[in-house]
This record gives structure tokens, sequence and C-alpha cells, in this order.
């Protein structure tokens, strides 16, 4: 009879026990930290757990005691930035008010952390970390309450928004600081080369033509708001239609 083999640990930080610690003065929470402030200035392909190392003023052994690999460091530097986000507690608002300032909050510490959206899909089993269980639990408390039939669908179908459009105001955000211009600046340098590529598609002409005119009278930062918020009120509209009709409404 062929020896049974035994099933394979999952891969992840949330599923080991933590080894035992190195040097008193590096810390699991410090190297995290660390991370975070290298993933914000440099992004995710400047972070190696040797350069980590070295700003720590530690041996890349000391930090494996602590995290065993890199995979694992964005994990927890995943879950730690979701410590950050707030969701209304139950009861404070309804539904609609308390759903936009949970989006709110997500795409604020998002483009906090350019690199944040970009890694949700790859940072192995981070939703099993403490801050994100815990956010995950506020929002569903939230749907549950309103009356959603399918908290869960509830749930991703508003992330799904607010993770796409913070994802590529992160990548343009990072552009614009790569560039070295302001904002307003690197538009309107771009918007003639826009305008012309746009020549020969009526609709596209016309949209980059009155977009010409908003960029020269309007703040970008007012302007991505404003783009954020018709978005996020179309999601919350959809949603309002899955309510049963004996549900609370909205204030």
């Amino acid at each position: 009879m062929a020896a049974e083999t035994k099933p394979q640990p999952i891969p992840s930080v949330w599923t080991r026990r933590p080894r035992e610690a190195g040097q008193p003065a590096l810390s699991r929470d410090s190297i995290v930290r660390e991370a975070i402030v290298m993933l914000d200035a440099e992004g995710i392909e400047a972070l190696s757990m040797r350069k980590l190392a070295a700003r720590l003023n530690a041996g890349a052994t000391s930090l494996y005691r602590h995290v065993a690999t890199k995979d694992e460091l964005m994990e927890l530097a995943v879950d730690e930035v979701f410590g950050e986000m707030a969701v209304p507690p139950a009861g404070a608002a309804d539904w609609r008010t308390s759903a936009a300032e949970a989006a709110a909050t997500f795409r604020a510490t998002a483009l906090s952390h350019p690199w944040l959206s970009s890694v949700l899909g790859q940072a192995g089993l981070a939703y099993l970390g403490p801050n994100l269980m815990s956010y995950s639990n506020r929002l569903a408390t939230l749907f549950v309450g309103a009356g959603f039939p399918e908290p869960p669908r509830a749930i991703e179908t508003l992330l799904a928004y607010v993770i796409g459009m913070s994802t590529t105001e992160a990548a343009w955000l990072t552009t614009v600081a790569r560039s070295g211009e302001t904002e307003a600046g690197l538009i309107a340098r771009l918007m003639p080369a826009a305008q012309q590529a746009a020549e020969g598609h009526d609709h596209l002409a016309d949209s980059y033509a009155v977009a010409a005119t908003e960029v020269s009278a309007s703040d970008p930062a007012a302007m991505r708001d404003a783009k954020f918020a018709y978005g996020l009120e179309v999601v919350l509209d959809g949603l309002a239609l899955r309510l049963p009709a004996d549900a609370a409404p909205a204030e």
C-alpha cells in the first residue's frame, strides 16, 4: 500500500506559526512599517528583502526570522494598510451614506498607497489578515443591516468599482509624480496630442474638446473627485434596486 501523502501547508503568513524572533530591536511590525514606506516611495519593483534589511540596519537573515518570503511581507503590508480604512458603525447613517463613506476611505487609502490596488489579487491569502477581516465584517454588517438578500454580492460590487477606479487613478498619479510636473501642467501638455489622436472619431473629438475647456478652468483633483462620485452614485443606484420592497429606505 502506498504511503499516505500529507497535505502541504497553505503558503501564507496567516496559516503558519510565527518563527522565533531574532534580534530584539527588530520586530515584524517595524519590518512591515518600513516596507510600506518603501512601497509608497518607490513601488513594488523596488522592494526586496535585501534592500529592506539594509534600511533597517539588519541582515536579511534577521528579516527571514520574522517574515519568510517577500510574498508574506506583501500580505502583511496589505493587511496593515487595511487597518487605515474606516466603515461607519451600524446605525450611524442610512446604508447609502455609510457605503459612500466606506468607498471614499478605501479610495483615499488606495491613493495614499498607490501600490495597494494593483496587488490585491496577487497578495496570496491577504484576505485572512485581521484588519482585512475586520473591514470585510464591518461592510457585511452594513449591508446585512440594510436588508440586502445577498450581502457578499453587494460588497463585491461596491469594492470592484472602488478598486477599479482607484487602480486607474493611482497609476495616473504615479505618472504625474514621475513627470516632475503638476497634474494640471501634465494634462495641458498631453491634451493637444489627445485631441489630435481623436480627430476623425466624432464622439471622442467632441469629448476631448469639452475636456480641454474643462481642464483650463478646473482643478484636476476636483475633477477626479467628481468622476468618482458620479460612478459611485450609479453603483449605489443599482444596488438599491436589489433591496426587497420591505427593506427600510435610505433617508
